[in-house]
């Protein structure tokens, strides 16, 4: 029966594998042409219409019960029917990520000052992003998964800043070298995540480069942490790079406002949290920047995505 059950498990294994080469090799053939006819829409149109229908199609998935549990136990004041409206707003906010992705360059190219903008900040933030831009100290910046959470990278290139992102490269290859290829001419240098990556953006922060990177996913080998007074998992590299090169530490963020448009928040420098030696403490210094990202999301929790395994 042991025997048996290996062989099942080897041929289902091949069979999934030839499955996905499979479906890779078809999207190659899909992508660029959808990616062509989307970018032919009017943008906002499209945004609604891939909104709508993942606030219908959304609530079906196995993600919306996920999202559900984690919503009840991180706002456990909060009625049924509120949770359901903030689910409703991140199926929303989701269906318009996936439409925004191929329009990045045509969102940030206005810029961030003027009516015309898509994407403006305040007075204060501009402040600090001059004089982020300014200084001949690069800084590591974190951000979330909250609005569209590409944006920040895109207009830090855009607008001269010296910059690198860390990106997860996404499963299926033919789509992943479509997005690359598209991100590439807008958001400076990518690094992608990897055994290597840690070294990469090292040298990157030698060399004068400010370092971007999503701080809000689950990582099994990361340091613990605790989240809506929940523990959890989170990587340690933005507070182990600041402890070895002593970089300031500071906060971006997008908001999503109506009709298409984006505003942004820059953070003054966090104050990281130190040992009797005054080194960098890389936990306490995660949980530090952990206490900004739940900020974030308390403020905007339809914004943000309730749809992955944070607690774990």
């Amino acid at each position: 029966m042991a025997i048996r059950s290996q062989t099942w498990r080897h041929w289902r294994w091949r069979m999934l594998y030839a499955l996905k080469r499979g479906l890779d090799r078809a999207g190659g053939h899909v992508v660029r042409p959808l990616i062509g006819l989307l970018r032919r829409l009017d943008r906002r149109w499209a945004s609604d219409t891939a909104a709508a229908v993942m606030r219908t199609l959304g609530p079906l998935l196995r993600e919306h019960r996920i999202g559900r549990a984690n919503l009840k136990a991180a706002f456990p004041e909060k009625t049924p029917e509120e949770i359901e409206r903030i689910l409703t707003g991140v199926w929303d906010n989701l269906g318009r990520v996936a439409i925004e992705v191929i329009h990045l360059d045509r969102i940030a190219a206005t810029g961030t000052r003027g009516d015309g903008a898509y994407v403006t900040y305040g007075q204060r933030e501009l402040d600090r992003f001059e004089a982020l831009r300014a200084s001949d100290r690069p800084a590591v910046i974190f951000t979330a998964h909250l609005a569209n959470w590409e944006l920040p990278a895109v207009v830090a290139a855009q607008e001269g800043l010296r910059s690198m992102a860390l990106y997860r490269r996404p499963n299926m290859a033919s789509v992943a070298d479509v997005l690359i290829e598209m991100r590439e001419p807008l958001m400076g240098a990518l690094v992608a995540s990897g055994f290597d990556a840690p070294i990469r953006l090292a040298r990157g922060i030698e060399q004068g480069h400010h370092v971007g990177m999503l701080v809000d996913q689950h990582d099994h080998k990361g340091v613990a942490v605790t989240f809506f007074g929940r523990p959890c998992r989170v990587s340690p590299l933005i507070a182990m790079l600041a402890r070895e090169y002593e970089c300031p530490i500071h906060g971006v963020r997008m908001i999503r406002l109506p009709d298409g448009r984006f505003t942004g928040e820059i953070t003054e420098a966090v104050p990281p949290v130190r040992d009797a030696d005054g080194r960098i403490d890389v936990r306490g210094t995660m949980q530090a920047i952990t206490d900004v990202v739940e900020t974030w999301v308390r403020d905007r929790p339809e914004q943000w995505l309730w749809l992955h395994r944070r607690w774990r």
